[in-house]
């Protein structure tokens, strides 16, 4: 692991999250994803905005930039430490798009595609998780909480703190959580919306 490779696979990482499907997909419909239903630009408020087709071809995608960003790191350098960086940079920029004067979404899909390629029985544990919630409780930003919050702590059971691959799990259980903090406070007013 170089500087070189580092810088890298940060830069494209950053630039493939910076995509933002949501609000391509929306403008072709002539939606600004921004001013409707939530007013973020993910997979979620397109599906409840222009439907499952859309809202599940924005998460394949976004999914898809996270699959990428991790992946190529594997298979090019074969460093797993690379490629959580290439992760990392990811879904900063899914977050923090430089196309979209630093708005962007809250990261669960890019997520999921990154850790895919990265560590997929955490995944499988992560999704378990999702699902349970999402059905009981029938709240996405709930569902995306408590598969945050999986994350770590299926890492630590199946790789161990020395593994880089725990760390992954904590930095995206803490970033996905602040991401959801705006859903966090609509949840204890009453106010966050249902599937």
């Amino acid at each position: 692991m170089t500087v070189v490779s580092i810088l890298l696979i940060t830069i494209i990482g950053y630039l493939l999250g910076a995509i933002s499907f949501a609000v391509i997909i929306a403008r072709s419909k002539g939606v600004d994803i921004f001013k409707e239903g939530s007013g973020n630009p993910g997979a979620t408020n397109v599906k409840r905005i222009l439907g499952r087709k859309w809202g599940n071809a924005v998460f394949a995608l976004d999914a898809l930039k996270g699959f990428t960003a991790a992946g190529l790191p594997l298979m090019i350098y074969h460093d797993d430490r690379l490629a959580v960086i290439g992760l990392i940079a990811a879904i900063l920029g899914h977050s923090f798009s430089v196309f979209l004067k630093f708005r962007g979404g809250k990261g669960v899909a890019t997520t999921i595609g990154g850790l895919l390629a990265l560590m997929w029985p955490v995944l499988l544990i992560g999704l378990v998780v999702w699902l349970i919630i999402f059905y009981t409780k029938k709240v996405v930003a709930l569902a995306s909480i408590f598969f945050a919050v999986s994350l770590p702590m299926s890492a630590y059971f199946i790789y161990g703190t020395e593994d880089p691959r725990f760390y992954l799990g904590v930095v995206l259980a803490l970033f996905i959580v602040v991401r959801h903090r705006s859903n966090i406070i609509r949840m204890f007013s009453g106010k966050e919306n249902k599937f």
